[in-house]
C-alpha cells in the first residue's frame, strides 16, 4: 500500500446543529492529524460544504477563504430577529404583502454586483479583542462600518409565502443572513434567514463532499484519507509555474527565482517532478515565494496543466 498523503483538502458536508470547530475537532481525533483547519465558517444551523484543510494544506487557508461560494437560502418574510436568522429573538413581525415572483425578482436586482453590507453583531468579527457575537450576547452593540462585498448572481428558486428560496453566488465576506434581512427591508416587511445550504466553495461541490454522518461515525481515517483532494486543488484558479531542479531548490529556500514565461501574481509553483512547492508572487520574469509547502511522498506523477 502506498504511503497515505499527509496533507490535502477533504470536502465535508456539514450537518445541522454542529459547529465548524466541532467538525475540525472530530476529524483531528479521527485522522490523528495535529494540523487541521477549515476554509470558511458555516453557522451551526447552516448545512452544506465545509472544505477541511489537513497538514501542510492548512497554509493555503487564506486562498481558500478568498474563493467564490454558492448558497441556497430560504428567506422567511415578515419577521426581523436580532441575529438576522430564526435562531435569534424576534424583534418585529409585519404582514407579508401578496408578492409575486416578478416583484421579488425586481427587489433582488439591486443586490447584484458590488454592494455595501453592515456586518451583523452576531458574527465572528473581532472588535477590541472580542468577537462581535460575544459582545452581542452581553447586550453590547457597537458601530460597524459597511463593507463592500460582491454578489455575482442572485436567482429566485421558488416562492411559497411567507418563504422564498434564492440561489446566491458571492465573493468572500458576504453574509447571506444580512442579505436576507436587507431584502426584507427592501420589500417593506422585514425578513430573516430560515435555512442555508452552501453548495460550492471554489472548485469543491457539495455533491462530492463526504456526508457528515459518515464523518461522525468514523473511528479511524481508513476510509477518509483516500477522499483527500491534493493541496493544489485549492489553487486551481491560479496559473501554474514549473521550475527546474536548481530554481526549485532555491525557491524552496525562500529565494526569488527566474520565471519563464512571464507570470502575474499569484501563481502555484511546482518542482520538476510535479510536486507542489507553494504559492509565489509573480514579478514579471521572476517569482518570489509567498507560501511554501513541504511535498508529501510519494510525489505526484501528474504534471501541472
Amino acid at each position: 500500500m502506498s504511503e497515505r498523503p499527509r496533507s490535502g483538502v477533504l470536502p465535508v458536508e456539514k450537518g445541522p446543529g454542529v459547529t465548524s470547530f466541532q467538525v475540525v475537532a472530530h476529524l483531528r481525533r479521527v485522522l490523528r492529524a495535529p494540523r487541521i483547519g477549515h476554509g470558511g465558517t458555516l453557522d451551526p444551523a447552516a448545512t452544506g460544504l465545509l472544505p477541511i484543510l489537513i497538514g501542510e494544506a492548512t497554509k493555503l487557508t487564506p486562498y481558500l477563504v478568498d474563493l467564490d461560494k454558492e448558497y441556497v437560502a430560504t428567506v422567511r418574510l415578515g419577521v426581523t430577529t436580532e441575529t438576522q436568522d430564526l435562531s435569534g429573538a424576534v424583534l418585529e413581525t409585519r404582514p407579508v404583502p401578496d408578492l409575486d415572483a416578478a416583484a421579488i425578482e425586481a427587489a433582488l436586482a439591486p443586490f447584484i454586483g458590488v454592494i455595501r453590507q453592515v456586518p451583523p453583531m452576531f458574527s465572528a468579527l473581532h472588535r477590541g479583542g472580542k468577537r462581535l457575537y460575544e459582545l452581542a450576547r452581553q447586550g453590547v452593540e457597537v458601530e460597524r462600518e459597511p463593507r463592500s462585498v460582491t454578489i455575482h448572481a442572485l436567482r429566485l428558486e421558488s416562492v411559497r409565502l411567507p418563504d422564498l428560496v434564492i440561489h446566491v453566488r458571492c465573493g468572500k465576506g458576504t453574509y447571506v443572513r444580512t442579505l436576507a434581512a436587507d431584502l426584507g427591508a427592501a420589500l417593506g416587511c422585514g425578513a430573516a434567514l430560515a435555512g442555508l445550504v452552501r453548495t460550492r466553495v471554489g472548485p469543491y461541490a457539495l455533491e462530492d463532499a463526504v456526508p457528515w454522518e459518515e464523518i461522525r461515525l468514523a473511528r479511524s481515517g481508513e476510509h477518509l484519507w483516500p477522499r483527500l483532494r491534493p493541496p493544489d486543488s485549492a489553487l486551481a484558479a491560479l496559473p501554474p509555474v514549473r521550475l527546474d531542479a536548481d530554481r526549485a531548490r532555491a525557491f524552496a529556500h525562500g529565494q526569488t527565482v527566474a520565471a519563464d514565461p512571464r507570470v502575474a501574481s499569484p501563481v502555484r509553483v511546482y518542482g520538476p517532478d510535479g510536486a507542489l512547492l507553494g504559492v509565489g508572487q509573480g514579478l514579471g520574469d521572476r517569482v518570489k515565494p509567498e507560501r511554501l509547502l513541504h511535498a508529501d511522498p510519494p510525489r505526484s506523477s501528474v504534471l501541472p496543466a
